[in-house]
Order: C-alpha cells, then sequence, then structure tokens
C-alpha cells in the first residue's frame, strides 16, 4: 500500500548540464560525456534509495528532454529542418524537428541507461518514454499527412523499445502523455489505441503518465485560464479505464483537479500525485498524507501509489530530493493511518 515512486525526471547535478533549467546544455562532449550520464544515473538512484523511493528511476540523467532524447535515434526526424510551431494545442512555440521519411529505430535508444540502472539497484526499476500522441505533438509531420497515422508509426518503434527495455529487466514502464489533457476527443479517439499498440505484448508493468506540465512560466500561465475545476480527466479516465494499460499517474497536489475523478479509474493502480512540481516549498510529510488519504476516499487504498506531479528536471537538487524524502515519510504516515 502506499508504494512510492516518481513521475520522471530528476535535476541533473551542475558537472554534468547547465543547472535548473528544461533543455539543460550538458557541460561536458564525448567518452567524458558517456560516463558522466552513467555517474549521474547511478547517482540519481542511490538518492533515490536514500530517499525512501520504492520504485526508482534513471531520472532521466542521459536525455536532455524526454522527447528528444527518444527522437535522437530514429531514422526519418530530419533535426536540421526545424519548424517553429506551437505545440500542445498552442500553449507555447518550440522549434520543431522534421518528419522528412519512414520512421526507423536506429539501434535500442536507451539501452545504455537502463542498463546502468538495473545494474544499480535491487529495487524495482521504473523507465520512461514518451507517448505516441505527445511525440507526434512535439513535430512538423513532411511525410505521412496524416497525425494517426504518424503516431501509430510511432506506437510501433516505442512497442519496440519497451520490449527491449523489458529485456534488460525493467519492471514498469511509463508512457509520458501530457497530450492526453490537451486533445481530449483525440485521445479517447485513437490517442488510447495507439498507447495500448505502444504497450503491445508488455508482460512487465505498463503506466501512462498524464499531467498539467512541469512548472514553467508557459504552463503556469496556461493552469491560471483553466478555471477553478480542472476536469480534463472526466474525458479521458473512462477510455484508459477501458485500455489494456495498468496503470494512472495523475496530478493532485496543489492542482484544481476535483478528487472524486479518480473515482473513473475502476480498475487501474492510481499513482496519486502528491508532489507540487511547480513550487520550490518542500512539503510537509502530513502534507503528503493528507494527498493521499484524500485519494483514499475514492480509490481502493491498496491501489494507489504515492507520486510527484511531474517531473522535477528544472528544480535544485535539494529541493527535488528534500520533495522525494517527505513523500517517502508521508506515505509511511499514510499507511500508519490504514494498519
Amino acid at each position: 500500500m502506499f508504494e512510492t515512486t516518481l513521475a520522471g525526471s530528476l535535476p541533473k547535478p551542475s558537472w554534468l548540464a547547465t543547472p535548473n533549467v528544461l533543455w539543460a546544455p550538458w557541460t561536458l562532449s564525448g567518452q567524458p560525456l558517456f560516463e558522466a550520464k552513467d555517474d549521474a544515473t547511478l547517482l540519481a538512484i542511490r538518492r533515490q534509495e536514500e530517499a525512501g523511493i520504492d520504485i526508482v528511476s534513471d531520472g532521466e540523467q542521459a536525455r536532455q528532454h524526454f522527447v528528444h532524447g527518444f527522437l535522437a535515434e530514429v531514422d526519418g526526424v530530419d533535426f536540421d529542418k526545424k519548424v517553429r510551431m506551437g505545440i500542445r494545442n498552442n500553449r507555447y512555440d518550440a522549434d520543431c524537428p522534421t518528419v522528412t521519411a519512414p520512421l526507423k529505430r536506429r539501434k535500442f535508444v536507451h539501452e545504455r541507461e537502463a542498463r546502468v540502472a538495473r545494474a544499480a539497484t535491487a529495487r524495482k526499476l521504473k523507465f520512461t518514454l514518451p507517448g505516441p500522441m505527445t511525440l507526434i505533438d512535439t513535430l512538423a509531420d513532411g511525410y505521412y499527412g496524416d497525425r494517426v497515422k504518424m503516431a501509430f508509426a510511432f506506437a510501433e518503434l516505442l512497442n519496440q523499445e519497451a520490449r527491449d527495455l523489458e529485456k534488460l529487466g525493467v519492471d514498469v514502464i511509463q508512457f509520458d502523455e501530457p497530450a492526453f489533457n490537451v486533445y481530449l476527443g483525440e485521445t479517447v479517439e485513437w490517442g488510447v489505441p495507439a498507447l495500448e499498440k505502444a504497450a503491445e505484448g508488455l508482460k512487465c508493468t505498463t503506466a501512462v503518465h498524464i499531467c498539467y506540465g512541469y512548472g514553467i512560466e508557459a504552463n503556469i500561465k496556461w493552469k491560471e485560464a483553466l478555471g477553478d475545476s480542472w476536469r480534463q480527466y472526466e474525458q479521458t479516465f473512462p477510455a484508459l479505464d477501458r485500455s489494456k494499460i495498468q496503470q494512472v499517474s495523475l496530478e493532485c497536489r496543489q492542482s484544481h483537479v476535483p478528487p472524486e475523478l479518480m473515482k473513473l479509474l475502476k480498475s487501474k493502480t492510481v499513482l496519486v500525485g502528491a508532489i507540487d512540481v511547480a513550487s520550490d516549498k518542500v512539503e510537509t510529510p502530513q502534507e503528503v498524507a493528507e494527498t493521499l488519504k484524500l485519494a483514499a476516499r475514492f480509490v481502493d487504498p491498496e491501489r494507489i501509489q504515492a507520486c510527484t506531479n511531474c517531473g522535477m528536471a528544472p528544480m535544485t537538487l535539494a529541493v527535488a530530493y528534500g520533495k522525494l524524502r517527505a513523500l517517502a515519510e508521508g506515505a509511511a504516515l499514510a499507511r500508519k493511518s490504514f494498519a
């Protein structure tokens, strides 16, 4: 009950990348960069263990960005042909690579960091991948001419990657789909089926993470425009509950998501975001416990995991790991109240 985990990214040490920003430039290159990524992955896992996290991850230490880290080894994506375009339904503009040819994985993209992470811990290991809808929302299409066709092409590549990760001993494969909170009708129509294609045939635990984004200015402004009741999950959760995906990671702490919407996930393990990633204030264990106990009013406690709202890449190391310690201590408090 109330196993602890995190949504994805953790801050990178300053000797690896520029601190406290997304898309952080690497401070090294060549072989020293590979070695530094390995060291940062090991350190991230050790720090999670020391914080008391049950299901650890590589913290995305070897990736500049959760989407582009995967795309870097995909044929058919031209990083030299970038298009300035609105993403997440024009929430903000980004310079997006262009798909110019059939998509094909050059190699097992995340093999190195997954091997390092698996060898570093005896705890359950989670590995995150971008979901198909979020991938295509971060690219210009110069080849397929059809969003759905391109999404399913990516779903096939993601499935190949996920199967390779499973063979390495990864326990949980999580697909990150922030786009599910933006394109609600399309999520139900083809986003969830594309996600299921990405997870097809996996025997390890499968999860999807759906949030309202990193704690960056564009996302904070978008949240302010959503009003006092954020009901996006209401449209997508029923479709996800019917899907074969086993876990759903959602935003809860310091959000305007009505907690009763969690009742729509009748059969899933629910990863309750009990840590606010848009604030540097470190939660108290008591606050974490209260968030989990609130969730337990709508979801069986045995189906709840304690999680972060989103990734924590832009934060300082001290704040991020302080929040993870609070997450573990708060989950322990919540466990006692149901003992």
